[in-house]
């Protein structure tokens, strides 16, 4: 058998050298990058759940399941797997995933933190200056010959701005870090104050009230969802912006569409969606409103490292009974 190692932390390399026992079979729910599928085949043999309707033999022999966090993992399909002993995401969300049913067959599950945290700032930072300077309007003024007619409309400054984290974790740490040199003032929601240099809220209905441009960066889950609903767009106001890098069912995707409808508030910025892909929704017709497809983490190097981190997460749990970055132990 090939030998195989790997290091202990989450950096991508091409060569995989690990020493240990033939790994089992992994169940792959969802589709991949190509890039990713193939790093990921390079070690593991997978079977996707069309394969394993079609020889329902290889239940038995599934040892993990390898996931991303778009996906949703039903408790029927855990018990569909009688060795099932661990489930990785590729990603930092695990709301997707029953996560107290799987500690109670004693499943570990795990995820991918800290290596996509960049990449999600970033794209948070590049929603929001397309929607405060509306980026893409602008792009299809120029492009169907508009602006040889008029002007174009005036946009939103960022500097100076009052931003409200919803989330000050991880990516909500990395969000903020780009923001400040933008000139403005920073504060979060959270139950609990930390040990940080902005302004702290334990109301989101207060804090809507004093911020223009609110940022979702919590987890997803039952705790979350629809945190932000009427009552808090409506404290957000006719000038405010919203913009989620979270998960969909953060905001009442309903209340959404009327405050935008009466303008309640001034547009929003939206990676996540309640339903993934986004079905013909109202969101898709209004021209204040920035749409992008679950794409936070969706960069060649971003990808590859938390392929990296899940793989490593899997072989140290099939060596030695611990995975690197468990949600369930």
């Amino acid at each position: 058998m090939t030998t195989h190692s790997f290091s202990g932390t989450a950096q991508p390399r091409e060569n995989h050298d690990f020493t240990s026992r033939e790994l089992p079979p992994l169940l792959k729910i969802g589709v991949f990058p190509p890039l990713v599928d193939k790093q990921i085949r390079s070690i593991f043999t997978l079977l996707d759940e069309q394969e394993l309707d079609q020889n329902p033999s290889q239940a038995t022999k599934i040892g993990g399941i390898i996931t991303r966090s778009n996906y949703r993992i039903s408790t029927e399909l855990i018990d569909r797997l009688p060795n099932l002993r661990i489930i990785t995401t590729n990603g930092v969300g695990y709301d997707g995933i029953p996560v107290d049913y799987a500690r109670q067959k004693n499943i570990v599950v795990t995820n991918t933190p800290d290596v996509l945290n960049k990449a999600v700032a970033e794209l948070a930072i590049g929603l929001l200056l397309a929607l405060l300077r509306r980026i893409p309007v602008a792009d299809q003024f120029v492009r169907t010959g508009a602006w040889a007619q008029s002007p174009f409309p005036l946009g939103t400054n960022l500097a100076g701005k009052k931003i409200g984290i919803v989330g000050l974790g991880r990516i909500g740490k990395e969000i903020v870090q780009r923001l400040v040199p933008f000139d403005v003032d920073v504060s979060y929601y959270g139950r609990r104050s930390q040990d940080v240099p902005w302004t702290h809220f334990d109301s989101l209905v207060a804090m809507a009230t004093h911020v223009d441009v609110m940022t979702l960066s919590c987890p997803g889950g039952k705790a979350t969802h629809h945190l932000v609903d009427a009552a808090i767009l409506k404290a957000l106001g006719a000038s405010g912006v919203i913009v989620n890098i979270a998960r969909g069912t953060v905001i009442s995707e309903t209340d959404l569409c009327q405050a935008l409808e009466a303008g309640t508030i001034q547009g929003a910025a939206l990676d996540v969606f309640e339903s993934e892909p986004l079905d013909d929704s109202p969101l898709r017709r209004f021209s204040n409103v920035i749409l992008s497809p679950h794409i936070g983490s969706a960069t060649v190097e971003t990808r590859r490292q938390m392929a990296e981190l899940a793989i490593q997460n899997l072989v140290s749990f099939f060596q030695t009974g611990k995975a690197i970055t468990p949600v369930v132990a």
